[in-house]
């Protein structure tokens, strides 16, 4: 009969939880697999109180000779992702520290998501431009780009917004710069910042005034500039 482990003594052993963030970015962070592996048994001796493993007792865990984690332990340490501290009892103890590693990790994550965001931001203004020499029919003249630039960067108002401003005064038959400047000054006055609450605000305005206007009557438009 093949020898069972307790169930007991398996809960005993406990678990560790492996960072998802170090598997994610460990490629990008220059290491190898076995650098790698090596980081999470030493991270689970760590977690488990053994704050300071010999190379010993790492490669019994490991396809690794002791001299071949001692190497690795190194070489990490050149790279700034571990270290060695001191204790701060007054008998010196040394310990691992892996927290160069984890702020390693969390700069080049917060890299990538300025990057993403300046990337999805630039996409964004560039189909704003699009967008508007298509409804004017022609290309934006520089003082209309630098227009177009201050109510994003100065002004704050989001792409979606600028671009219910261009549609409000399409519906409107004023297609000038100066009427969709007025909308969005409006809308910033009123507390409107997404292009759904824009929309409720154009209908709004676009409604007939009275019930009792004939059905035939377009209904009037809503001139923002005498507003």
């Amino acid at each position: 009969m093949t020898h069972q482990l307790p169930v007991q003594t398996w809960i005993r052993e406990g678990y560790t939880a492996i960072p998802v963030m170090l598997l994610k970015y460990y490629k990008k962070l220059n290491l190898t697999e076995t650098e790698c592996m090596l980081l999470i048994q030493l991270h689970t001796f760590i977690d488990k109180g053994n704050l300071f493993p010999t190379p010993d007792q790492i490669a019994e865990r490991m396809t690794l000779t002791s001299s071949e984690c001692l190497k690795i332990i190194q070489k990490l340490m050149k790279k700034n992702l571990l270290e060695i501290n001191d204790g701060e009892e007054e008998i010196k103890t040394e310990h691992y520290s892996m927290d160069s590693l984890w702020h390693a990790i969390l700069t080049l994550a917060g890299q990538e998501k300025f990057q993403e965001t300046v990337e999805q931001t630039m996409s964004q203004q560039t189909d704003l431009y699009t967008m508007f020499e298509q409804e004017f029919g022609r290309p934006l003249s520089p003082l209309e780009c630098e227009t177009l630039a201050m109510w994003i960067d100065q002004d704050g108002h989001t792409p979606d917004i600028v671009k219910a401003a261009l549609k409000e005064a399409v519906i409107s038959e004023k297609l000038n710069f100066r009427y969709i400047d007025r909308i969005l000054f409006e809308w910033k006055k009123k507390g409107i910042n997404t292009a759904a609450d824009a929309k409720k605000q154009g209908e709004q305005f676009r409604k007939p005034k009275q019930q009792a206007e004939k059905p035939h009557e377009p209904a009037p438009f809503f001139n923002w500039l005498e507003n």
